[in-house]
């Protein structure tokens, strides 16, 4: 990064949480049910996936509805008109599962945070050094939390969400490790997007968000 170029910092919601649940639909009118029984459970930050069919035009209600008690941002953005949608849209965060200084640069102009994806230490830095708020390490499951302990050798400073396969173990052992925040998807929401049992949805969503807290 250079010394011009503005970090501009994760939304305090999702910093304070030290969760992030990513939520992938059939259809974007699924959102609703499910992200009311996550934030009446504590959920402070969710990931609206560009994978779902239809988010862009559900995201005003939702933003609407949820906007003032927890952050929505989008994610799985693969392009830079996807990304200008979702800036446009009022998003309160960008994901991306790739590695674009490109996508840092445009979403640090607009004054938006973004978590870029990467794995190797290349990628991380790449993005790291180019602005973004956060790197997202993904897919987590392959690496582990020992992973961001070797890591913080050459980066110190590195603020990393690992995503992808992290359980509430997982969770647990990735925050003692560094991390920032964990990004939950699966094990957190199981069936609840394909009418799974949402009493059980809320349990899940209050266990994680217990561990994350400690």
């Amino acid at each position: 990064m250079t010394g011009d170029t503005p970090r501009i910092a994760l939304p305090p919601r999702s910093v304070d949480s030290r969760l992030i649940v990513v939520a992938r639909a059939k259809r974007a009118e699924d959102y609703d049910a499910v992200l009311e029984v996550l934030v009446d459970a504590g959920i402070r930050s969710v990931e609206l996936t560009l994978t779902t069919p239809g988010t862009f035009d559900h995201f005003p209600r939702l933003l609407a509805q949820f906007g003032e008690v927890a952050d929505l941002g989008v994610g799985t953005v693969t392009s830079s008109a996807d990304l200008g949608r979702a800036v446009d849209a009022g998003a309160h965060y960008l994901v991306t599962p790739i590695t674009s200084t490109a996508f840092v640069q445009q979403a640090t102009d607009a004054g938006v945070p973004i978590v870029p994806g990467g794995l190797t230490p290349t990628e991380l830095f790449a993005s790291w050094s180019a602005g973004a708020s956060a790197v997202k390490i993904f897919p987590a499951g392959q690496v582990g939390p020992a992973y961001l302990k070797d890591l913080r050798g050459p980066f110190p400073d590195l603020v990393a969400v690992p995503s992808g396969g992290v359980d509430l173990d997982g969770a647990s052992a990735w925050l003692a490790a560094g991390a920032v925040a964990v990004s939950v998807g699966g094990p957190l929401l199981g069936d609840a997007f394909s009418g799974g049992d949402l009493t059980a949805l809320r349990d899940r969503a209050q266990a994680f968000v217990e561990v994350c807290a400690r």
